[in-house]
């Protein structure tokens, strides 16, 4: 059906309704923690109502904020926190529970105040913007109930895929709620992760889409047509439920149908009116993120109504544990034979990293073969999540995997998750557990493919970042071992691969811990800085200048940030000359983040700074100016 040119019906006409939860699959024996809530219909519109009050009272308050947003979602909100979703209000780190994710994250001060009434939170009345309060403008994990950061939208959906596959690789009955907003579905990434949903069958997943009209500078693209977005979804594979918005009773039926629903995902259009129960503002331009004043407050409260209503939320867990099976393979170490590349001792060691933690997901974006994640894929089919050709989806996927409590290690080319940037951001601003991202055929030094192939931003990207790590191994074992120091480490990390083979340097006892560097030689003429690639042209000079008496000590990077400040200081002191040497922009890279601790030596930096163009690897070194050969030219011509 069509609600367009439609009036919404009114409140006054919702009948009463009794809903009791099917009984489906793991629920049949959950027991006294899946207790039945029967709550009727106008008690939850009055719910809303008071949703209302308080999202216009906190944003009038902080002088800031999106009301007429909340004031749209009110409905929603309440059915979904007092109604469908089970969740215990004292435990917002459980896990077999249902779980909200609000993709529209400037719509939070209705999500504080769901909480609130729900008695999840203590704020009353809410601290909303506040520099000392949790309930910030936008959700992020500042408040535990929080899972993914949002406010840059379009991101939520993919959060929300990740959290469901989450619970369904952990045999969990959980169901996972993402409200939009239909403004945020003009976003491509929106239908990155609903094309992923219907793929995998994500039956756990209900997204919800407040068609309220109205963006932030205008009208939405398709308005109130709800019927667009059901037949976008339907041709996603996806069960489309247009409803009216702001009638509970149909809501909870919708909902009900989404539990029931086998073999998809279900999206919820609800067609609503941007600035409900206030006529001044119902559906009306120039209102997005403009709080009311005072007087103008006290007037729309008063239009609005009563808000005494109280409903209890009891703790509601499906009473299942995680189920984390897995087959433990005892793997001995790969026993590194001549030229290695790192992207291939980073897919032995994410084998060798899950036979021994259950909690270890690999995500890719159809370069498996090339990022060599294959071999998780082999070993650990149940824990492999192929995110095809969609970077976007594939981090906020593993984003919502690692705000889960899993390890997640997403792979790709580092060029490609330049497109990825603004996703991998939020999931920094999301405080996950352990989120790594890997970059592999980085630099010029892939050779042939061509500039479009070349990632040479990926450090700068990722230093950027803050709280983040920067990892760059240089051959097999450092790359292993930094596999395993990246697990272990909380936040954002980005591990950067390199595609050609290159020697063994170290012995499998040697261990690298982040921040750490190695020294090799104790030359006092210079420090040529390198990881990665260049690392070995580094040593490949050291070994010439020796030759022509000039001796040199080479200082490997892996550990990017934190950088090891104190060794190059030392460095920089004693030899008075540092050269960094990168396959990478000559911009933000190593030489960068080394500049500001070579004070009192003369720093030369040697990086890519003009467009790189294909050719042989060996010819593209050498032409950009990063080979051992360029190195050496660096070192006598600043020692000369």
């Amino acid at each position: 059906m069509s609600y367009e040119g439609q009036a919404l019906p009114s409140l006054a006409s919702v009948r009463v309704v009794q809903y009791h939860p099917p009984v489906r699959g793991t629920e049949r024996t959950l027991g006294e923690t899946m207790s039945t809530m029967t709550i009727d219909a106008t008690s939850l519109s009055l719910m809303a109502n008071k949703l209302r009050t308080i999202s216009i009272q906190a944003t009038t308050e902080s002088a800031s904020g999106h009301p007429t947003t909340c004031m749209s979602c009110a409905e929603i909100m309440s059915v979904l926190f007092f109604h469908e979703m089970r969740f215990d209000p004292a435990q917002p780190k459980a896990r077999d529970v249902d779980t909200f994710v609000l993709s529209k994250g400037h719509a939070a001060p209705i999500l504080w105040a769901a909480l609130s009434e729900a008695g999840a939170i203590k704020e009353s009345p809410l601290t909303l913007r506040q520099f000392t309060s949790p309930l910030e403008g936008h959700p992020t994990p500042q408040s535990p109930w929080v899972k993914i950061a949002t406010g840059s939208l379009g991101q939520g959906l993919s959060a929300a895929a990740g959290i469901a596959v989450a619970r369904r690789m952990d045999g969990l009955p959980s169901r996972i709620y993402c409200l939009l907003g239909d403004g945020e579905t003009a976003e491509g990434s929106v239908w990155e992760a609903a094309a992923f949903a219907a793929h995998n069958q994500l039956d756990n997943l209900c997204a919800i889409v407040d068609v309220n009209a109205l963006g932030q500078s205008g009208s939405t693209m398709y308005e109130h047509q709800v019927e667009v977005f059901k037949h976008r979804f339907e041709a996603f594979g996806w069960n489309a439920l247009p409803v009216d918005g702001h009638s509970v009773d149909t809501l909870v039926n919708a909902f009900a149908t989404a539990r029931t629903t086998k073999g998809k995902p279900t999206v919820i259009l609800a067609r609503t009116l941007k600035g409900k129960g206030v006529k001044s503002v119902e559906g009306r331009q120039g209102w997005h993120g403009k709080p009311f004043k005072k007087d103008e407050a006290e007037a729309a409260l008063k239009e609005i109504g009563g808000t005494s209503v109280k409903i209890a939320v009891p703790a509601r867990r499906y009473g299942v544990k995680a189920s984390l099976k897995t087959s433990v393979i005892n793997l001995s170490p790969p026993a590194y034979k001549g030229d290695v590349a790192t992207r291939e001792a980073y897919g032995e060691a994410l084998v060798k990293l899950g036979s021994t933690d259950a909690r270890v997901v690999a995500l890719d974006g159809d370069t498996k073969n090339s990022t060599f994640s294959e071999k998780f894929k082999t070993a650990f089919p149940d824990r492999f999540v192929e995110a095809y050709i969609a970077e976007q989806n594939m981090a906020g996927l593993a984003a919502g995997l690692a705000s889960d409590g899993k390890i997640a290690f997403a792979s790709t080319f580092a060029a490609f998750l330049t497109r990825a940037y603004d996703f991998i951001r939020m999931a920094n601003y999301s405080r996950p557990g352990t989120l790594v991202f890997v970059g592999s055929h980085c630099g010029v030094s892939i050779g042939e493919d061509g500039s479009s192939q070349m990632g040479l931003e990926d450090l700068a990207m990722f230093r950027a970042l803050i709280n983040s790590t920067v990892l760059y191994p240089s051959d097999a074992v450092s790359a292993e071992k930094l596999v395993f120091a990246a697990a272990k480490q909380a936040g954002v990390v980005y591990l950067r691969t390199s595609r050609p083979k290159t020697p063994i340097l170290y012995a499998p006892t040697e261990e690298f811990p982040i921040g750490g560097s190695k020294v090799h030689g104790d030359g006092t003429k210079a420090t040529i800085a390198a990881a990665g690639v260049t690392l070995h042209e580094a040593l490949a000079a050291q070994a010439q200048l020796a030759k022509d008496g000039i001796a040199v000590r080479v200082l490997d990077l892996y550990s990017v940030k934190p950088i090891d400040a104190a060794t190059i200081s030392k460095c920089a002191a004693e030899t008075k000359l540092v050269v960094t040497v990168e396959d990478h922009s000559i911009y933000g890279g190593i030489g960068e983040a080394v500049a500001p601790y070579a004070t009192g030596a003369k720093l030369v930096r040697l990086g890519i700074d003009e467009m790189p163009r294909s050719g042989k690897p060996r010819e593209l070194m050498a032409a950009y100016g990063i080979d051992a050969a360029a190195i050496v030219k660096a070192v006598k011509g600043a020692t000369s």
